[in-house]
């Protein structure tokens, strides 16, 4: 994958991870980055914290993409594993890290950038060998800015 949409694309699955949470839109019934969660994931992993919540949350919104998705197909939360690898090796792992809505949210609309879409439910939105692409990222973005923005739920995909 191109070093310079890579990391985008993390970006991209954190936004969107959070947005999903219970405490914002409730794709996903996990409250992970609620202040709440701290109690119970600073004492078990002090040192990797914000690395524990990002996985706790890739995985349930990996669950529910997978639910909604045919298999073999990719989606933000389930990528070649070699981007998996490059991910986790760049994820952070220390303190606890401040995400908001709309500032969430108004990020999401720049990362769609000129992108608009209408999506609902599984949408297509190009092969897994643009992943490198930053049109890509745009097009995911675009997606989910249009679900959380008609409060319901698209799985933007990408075919093998």
């Amino acid at each position: 994958m191109n070093q310079s949409s890579l990391p985008e694309m993390l970006r991209l699955r954190l936004i969107v991870g959070f947005l999903g949470e219970r405490a914002q839109f409730a794709w996903w019934p996990t409250a992970f980055y609620e202040s709440s969660s701290r109690p119970f994931l600073d004492p078990v992993f002090p040192r990797t914290t914000r690395l524990a919540r990002y996985h706790a949350v890739v995985e349930a919104a990996r669950r529910v993409h997978d639910e909604h998705l045919s298999f073999g197909s990719y989606h933000l939360f389930r990528l070649p594993e070699v981007v998996e690898q490059d991910f986790h090796g760049m994820a952070p792992a220390g303190g606890g890290e401040s995400l908001e809505r709309e500032p969430c949210l108004i990020e999401l609309r720049r990362m769609a950038g000129s992108v608009s879409s209408q999506s609902v439910g599984p949408t297509l939105v190009g092969s897994i060998k643009a992943l490198n692409s930053i049109e890509t990222v745009r097009a995911m973005a675009a997606a989910y800015l249009s679900g959380f923005g008609q409060n319901s739920r698209t799985y933007p995909y990408l075919v093998g």
